[in-house]
């Protein structure tokens, strides 16, 4: 269990697919929260974790079934505020007394509205200051009897007991999700729980870099360690904020696999080499990597060539290090909780080159992971806090394989050199037009085709490209961007005027969950 100083608040997962975003709600109000599946949660972890408060899940469960996920009863005993939110409401009330019920015609999926009730209460300032809120539904059984001590607060057509609470125990539950989007004002919500937990708002950026810093110190000592660099946000806040710690004793090994952006590798080591001073190995193996890719179109394949290639690579250059016993990693908190299966069975594989799966087993090292209580943006904030340029905090998210999942079919040196124009031609665009920071994740693919096309007097028979630029608050899921058409119009004819070996582009509009956000 992670050592932290401030007062934490525990959400016991019961499989909600949105329970991430508790978190980072709360992360937003500057409280420090972990997630934890409920089948670990014994009294003993409670004894040692001490919670402020907790806050219980949704699920896909019903608590009618036999062997459906519940808390621990020393959850309502410890004298500390509890919020239950849709199966956690319906556990709290089947636990304390009340009743739930098969949602026979009453079932509620999507967008509703909540009305209140006769009586007004801390918890709900903020709201129904008009006649009703918008929240998100997302149940099948409903309580239809509360738990002794409990008062109704709102209600909607499906749901009862839309918000209930024991006020004296400050336990409370409500039958929607206030974490999502759809539910506009569910912030507030959030924001009332804490403050009446007496949460005091003290988990910020600064405090972080300075306990984190410390920490590094403690688990390392005077031993060295090695990070692998790849010039992405996480790597490169966990670099620099590993350097600010120890210095010298880390040495950062770049990796350069000759599937990298156009100017990339020269990015990275001017960044690090010239403005941080931090010792970095330029491990340039494109000829070793590219060899190996020769004549492979799977994609998995390709993979898997470049995973065990990284590794071996990495190895070579890291066993100079004399005296190094650490490993540093970019692990970040949605890797943290993604690893722990709910069910407890395996998770289904969608990004197989995911991390440098066996690593420090076979060296010998010990993991430093300094950014693993974080998410994506707090990541970001912290970058900003150790003073990195916007230039790499904003930074699009860039995969482990680079290109080659960018290159579907065979990779060659001519359809990379060609990929590496038309990327920097499109992001020269988005940024040209203001776009760079509304978008999540932009790039070009070259598709796997030769079409037949007319430019100027003369036939040709190029490659076709495929834009991508899709939008996302959370890296859940993704949406399209919508370009105007003139944009698109005048990026098409730059790439093809300025990029040879391309004679025709088109662009992706269709929307993908996160694992399927890269081409393949």
């Amino acid at each position: 269990m992670t050592e932290i100083s401030h007062d934490r608040l525990l959400i016991i997962d019961f499989g909600s697919q949105v329970t991430q975003l508790i978190a980072r709600r709360l992360r937003e109000l500057n409280v420090y929260c972990e997630i934890h599946p409920y089948q670990n949660v014994t009294e003993a972890f409670l004894a040692e974790f001490a919670p402020r408060a907790v806050i219980l899940s949704g699920g896909p469960a019903s608590v009618l079934d036999a062997g459906s996920p519940r808390p621990p009863a020393r959850v309502f005993e410890m004298g500390v505020p509890v919020l239950g939110i849709c199966y956690g409401q319906q556990v709290m009330m089947h636990m304390l007394g009340g009743n739930v019920e098969r949602g026979d015609g009453t079932a509620e999926f999507g967008r509703a509205y909540v009305v209140p009730g006769p009586e007004r209460i801390e918890m709900l300032n903020g709201w129904f200051e008009g006649e009703r809120e918008q929240v998100w539904m997302s149940h099948g059984d409903h309580v239809n009897a509360i738990a002794p001590g409990f008062e109704v607060y709102a209600t909607s057509p499906g749901a009862p007991f839309a918000i209930t609470g024991d006020v004296a125990r400050g336990f409370y539950a409500v039958q929607f999700h206030p974490e999502v989007h759809h539910t506009p004002n569910g912030a507030a919500l959030y924001a009332n729980f804490v403050r009446m937990a007496g949460f005091k708002g003290d988990w910020t950026m600064a405090a972080y870099r300075e306990e984190a810093v410390q920490k590094i110190r403690d688990q390392v000592g005077d031993k060295q360690v090695i990070c692998g660099l790849s010039g992405g946000v996480d790597s490169s806040v966990a670099a620099v904020l590993i350097h600010e710690a120890i210095g010298d004793q880390l040495t950062c090994v770049f990796v350069d696999h000759g599937l990298l952006r156009q100017g990339e590798a020269d990015e990275v080591l001017t960044m690090f080499r010239d403005n941080y001073n931090i010792p970095l190995i330029h491990a340039d193996e494109a000829e070793l990597f590219l060899g190996e890719l020769d004549g492979q179109s799977d994609p998995e394949t390709k993979r898997k060539i470049i995973g065990r290639l990284f590794i071996d690579v990495f190895q070579k250059h890291a066993n100079a290090i004399e005296g190094a016993e650490f490993l540093a990693q970019g692990t970040l908190y949605p890797d943290v909780i993604e690893s722990v299966s709910f069910s407890g069975g395996p998770s289904v594989t969608i990004k197989s080159h995911h991390n440098v799966g066996g690593l420090p087993e076979k060296m010998g090292l010990k993991l430093v992971e300094p950014l693993r209580e974080l998410f994506k943006d707090e990541v970001r904030a912290l970058g900003r806090e150790l003073g990195l340029p916007q230039s790499f905090i904003g930074r699009h998210p860039f995969p482990g394989p680079g290109l080659a999942i960018r290159c579907p079919g065979e990779i060659t040196r001519e359809k990379l050199e060609i990929l590496r124009k038309a990327d920097a031609v499109y992001i020269d665009q988005i940024r040209k037009h203001g776009l760079y920071d509304d978008i999540w994740q932009a790039f070009v693919a070259i598709l796997p085709v030769r079409t037949v096309g007319v430019m100027g007097d003369g036939r040709t028979y190029d490659f076709a490209c495929a834009l991508r630029a899709v939008t996302s608050v959370d890296g859940m899921t993704a949406d399209y961007y919508p370009f105007s058409h003139e944009f698109l119009g005048e990026t098409a004819t730059r790439i093809i005027n300025e990029v040879r070996g391309i004679n025709r582009v088109t662009y992706d509009i269709t929307s993908k969950p996160p694992g399927t956000i890269e081409w393949e």
